[in-house]
């Protein structure tokens, strides 16, 4: 599955991606950014890897460049949403992909599929030292709901329109 708008392009990755990925065994429709994977990718990509039955929509995504094609980042959900609705996600860009507006759209699309597929509330978190982030969830219409050291807790509402 693909999800995509004018900025990003959204590839879920499977466990067969999740392996190559991990070995990078790169082929040559692949085009990887040299920084990619990142290093916080590598234990969600080894979980994936290893599952014989990935949620089809609440895994990991592989954020493209929608200009060149070029992966650039991951985002990924934690699992399908809670009992409540609540679903939770990270994402991350190399730092050459950062500042040109990619992680703002990627979220977007994302949390675009995540209420069409039932979720109502998505939570994220970051290092409250990383301002970048907290601006991306922020024009996302996320706000700031609590602190856990220091990380910041942001929620935002979801609607399947």
């Amino acid at each position: 599955m693909t999800l995509q708008n004018d900025t990003v392009v959204l590839e879920r990755i499977t466990p067969a991606l999740a392996r190559r990925i991990l070995v990078r065994d790169e082929r040559p429709d692949d085009a990887w950014h040299a920084e990619y994977p990142l290093a916080d990718e590598l234990d969600p990509l080894r979980t994936l890897a290893g599952s014989s039955s990935p949620d089809p929509d609440f895994t990991m995504y592989v954020v493209r460049r929608a200009v060149d094609g070029v992966a650039v980042g991951g985002l990924g959900f934690s699992g399908p949403p809670d009992s409540e609705g609540r679903v939770e996600f990270g994402y991350g860009l190399v730092a050459a992909a950062r500042g040109a507006g990619i992680a703002t759209a990627a979220v977007g699309l994302a949390l675009a599929h995540a209420a069409r597929r039932g979720a109502r509330t998505a939570v994220a978190d970051t290092e409250a030292a990383n301002t970048a982030s907290r601006r991306v969830l922020e024009k996302n219409g996320f706000t700031e709901t609590g602190r856990r050291g220091t990380l910041v807790v942001l929620e935002r509402q979801l609607s399947a329109d």
